[in-house]
């Protein structure tokens, strides 16, 4: 996978790295911090290869939900594994984000 040795894509991985479990944060507010967009973080995001040591699931939309996958199965595994993690999502699929948003440290 070529795309994921891109520097800006390193870069994002090194952020999402930092989200603890029990955490999340949104894709616009890392495309912020690292100077790109949102698109381009889920892109990022989809260009991990399977077993990677990114903790991708901790990256959510600024609605506070899981953003549907184009497998369809993706979301779910997302949310599965968000639960583990022990974030809670209200009836419409939300997360609370004023309880769960990571604050990154400037």
């Amino acid at each position: 996978m070529a795309k994921a040795l891109n520097p800006l894509y390193q870069q994002i991985y090194t952020l999402v790295r930092q989200i603890p479990p029990g955490m999340v944060s949104t894709y616009g507010r890392i495309g912020h911090l690292i100077g790109c967009t949102a698109r381009t973080v889920g892109f990022a995001m989809a260009a991990l290869p399977p077993g990677s040591d990114v903790p991708w699931q901790r990256v959510i939309n600024s609605q506070g939900k899981v953003s549907p996958r184009r497998d369809g199965e993706g979301n779910l595994l997302q949310q599965d594994l968000l639960v583990a993690e022990g974030i809670s999502f209200d009836t419409a699929g939300k997360i609370d984000l004023t309880h769960y948003l990571y604050q990154f440290s400037a």
